[in-house]
């Protein structure tokens, strides 16, 4: 895309609504299926995991896939909504889309769209890296990661991009580092909930007292944008439970927010994640936000 094709479209803004979607269901998205019957809100669930603000504005415009672009000193993602759609359609995972826009985003995010220069292979191949790591950190397999790639991009490189398996590459380095980092965290957190498991009960009171906030941090509130989701006990249907960013379960009591757990992965395909607690023992996620415990009754849900 020139940047005078870039400029007009850019003009359409006026005239085009502001991307509105609504979130799917944690940890991640199922088989796709139409975005109009399951939206999420993709660009929140990106900027979720990378700890950001949003300095752009998303917007649907008629484009040919999706562009980064800088208009009247203002940044804007747009995107066709038809593409996204085929797209998604044709490798059946919304993950494609998620790609997409994540590759956009990381063009903004590393200062691509300063520079007069147009696309180049540096670029987007740092763009591809950046799509990489945040789908892993979404909880994306690294071939839902370059589903949209193994099918959008050419064999062979051009004179601004590179050729496919360069671009799966950097995916998958990008996918592999945030990889790298989950495992070492869960790992870290593993190790430090075997140590606590191998204490006496009379040491366990010991530390308790003498660390009283190490494992019930607990605070006056709980800000709202550090909220990703709601947790509901089907045994506790009034109680406050909410998943935050941080990925820490919380527990809201009149003393305030308590961390009472925090989702960790796990290498089952049918409960890819499970909650490490001192409060909750064996409870686990299906990729539907369903929790369920250790003999697989349906014990609360996100919503």
């Amino acid at each position: 895309m020139n940047r005078l094709n870039i400029i007009c479209l850019a003009l359409l803004l006026a005239l085009t609504p502001l991307f509105v979607a609504k979130a799917a269901a944690v940890p991640g998205p199922a088989p796709y299926t139409a975005a109009k019957a399951a939206p999420r809100d993709v660009i929140s669930e990106i900027i979720d995991v990378i700890g950001l603000k949003p300095r752009f504005e998303v917007r649907s415009a008629n484009i040919e896939n999706a562009a980064a672009v800088i208009y009247n000193g203002k940044r804007y993602i747009l995107y066709n909504e038809h593409f996204l759609d085929a797209i998604n359609n044709a490798v059946h995972t919304d993950w494609a889309g998620v790609s997409i826009l994540a590759h956009e985003i990381g063009h903004h995010l590393n200062g691509h769209t300063l520079s007069s220069q147009g696309s180049n292979h540096a670029d987007e191949l740092e763009a591809d890296e950046f799509s990489g790591f945040v789908l892993r950190k979404m909880g994306a397999s690294l071939e839902e990661a370059q589903a949209a790639m193994q099918v959008l991009s050419d064999e062979r490189s051009s004179a601004t991009h590179p050729g496919r398996s360069y671009r799966l590459a950097a995916i998958s380095k990008g996918w592999g580092n945030a990889d790298a980092q989950l495992m070492a965290s869960a790992n870290g957190q593993q190790q430090q909930s075997m140590a606590t498991r191998s204490r006496s009960p009379q040491q366990a009171r010991e530390q308790m007292q003498q660390q009283p906030t190490r494992a019930n941090t607990v605070a006056q509130g709980l800000d709202s944008r550090l909220v990703l989701r709601k947790v509901v006990f089907n045994n506790a249907p009034d109680e406050q439970f909410f998943l935050t960013t941080r990925l820490q379960l919380v527990h809201m009591t009149e003393r305030g927010a308590r961390i009472i757990g925090k989702l960790a992965r796990t290498n089952n395909r049918d409960y890819p994640f499970y909650f490490e607690s001192d409060y909750l023992q064996g409870l686990f996620v299906t990729d539907s936000g369903v929790l369920v415990n250790q003999r697989g009754q349906r014990v609360g849900h996100f919503s």
